[in-house]
């Protein structure tokens, strides 16, 4: 099956099936660029079209343009004329002061779907365990596409090291994530400043983490809890919902009973922390998909994302 990741490069542990290039740490963005795939440009030409007259006139449509790649021609999109690009390499530079001054290091970056996507992911060098020595690493991943489907996006993201299960560090639905339209140029200096640069959430966040470890679940809160995530607030009122979800309730429910990576540590044995990670465990590493590819976008980017936010909000429910 043909993966999503065009090309990736990475430190440490090899992510998703094992795709990509291992790198030492510490290398230079430039590095990181070529061994990425991430050394190519986006370029633009105007939309042209054949009137099918005699004598194959060709004219051109100036509100909309075709985007492509640089280095195999590779057509990637059409879009309106007014859309700001943000190049591979624009993604990988946002980190370099980071990297070179304030203690981030890149440990992933790639590009999805033949380019049309692509990011970057640093460690901030930030971390707090829960009880049970439960480790939890603070994150910014940096993404953006080339096809409308992705506004570039700066998110501080946790990864719970135990079971690599990550989450956005963002306590409601309004916060967190940066996001600038392809309407507007890209700042990478005004996201910074925006973000907080991450570290400001970062304490907020894990003291509300602490909490969840610290609260204890019954068999019937958990129970409600993985309706709500999975089939919705009013799934009572259509019970259609829940047969429709009962694999993936079964599953989590396992994956919270103790078969789930650090199910068992103190911090997550029957705690709202224990219930949080059964579903981030599952969309990232077991919900359905065609490929670990397709499970990874969405788990970051798409309908898995907003199910582990909804969980997030739920678990923040059971300690307010």
């Amino acid at each position: 099956m043909a993966h999503l990741i065009e090309s990736m490069a990475y430190v440490g542990a090899a992510p998703w099936h094992h795709l990509g290039n291992e790198l030492p740490h510490k290398q230079p963005i430039e590095v990181w660029a070529q061994r990425a795939g991430m050394d190519w440009d986006i370029h633009e030409s105007p939309v042209s079209y054949a009137t099918g007259e005699e004598g194959g006139n060709v004219r051109t449509f100036p509100d909309q343009k075709v985007l492509f790649r640089s280095d195999n021609h590779r057509p990637l999109s059409v879009v309106s004329g007014r859309y700001q690009v943000v190049q591979p390499r624009a993604v990988l530079e946002f980190y370099r002061d980071l990297t070179e001054v304030s203690g981030y290091e890149l440990e992933t970056a790639g590009v999805l779907k033949e380019g049309r996507k692509f990011w970057a992911l640093a460690r901030i060098g930030k971390e707090a365990r829960l009880k049970g020595d439960d480790l939890v690493k603070g994150y910014l991943l940096l993404a953006t596409s080339c096809d409308g489907t992705l506004a570039t996006t700066a998110t501080p993201t946790s990864i719970r090291v135990v079971c690599n299960n990550t989450l956005t560090v963002a306590l409601n639905q309004a916060s967190g994530a940066v996001k600038v339209p392809h309407s507007t140029a890209f700042d990478a200096d005004a996201v910074k400043k925006r973000l907080g640069v991450a570290v400001c959430q970062w304490d907020d966040f894990m003291y509300r983490m602490k909490a969840l470890a610290e609260r204890k679940v019954k068999d019937q809160e958990a129970t409600r809890f993985f309706l709500k995530v999975l089939c919705g607030a009013d799934v009572s009122a259509d019970p259609t919902q829940r047969l429709a979800h009962e694999r993936a309730l079964k599953r989590v429910q396992e994956l919270y009973g103790g078969h789930g990576h650090g199910a068992e540590m103190q911090s997550a044995k029957q705690t709202a922390w224990g219930l949080l990670n059964a579903v981030t465990e599952y969309v990232d590493h077991e919900r359905r998909a065609r490929s670990q590819d397709h499970r990874l976008e969405s788990a970051w980017f798409g309908q898995g994302a907003s199910v582990k936010q909804r969980a997030l909000d739920q678990a923040l429910d059971l300690v307010s």
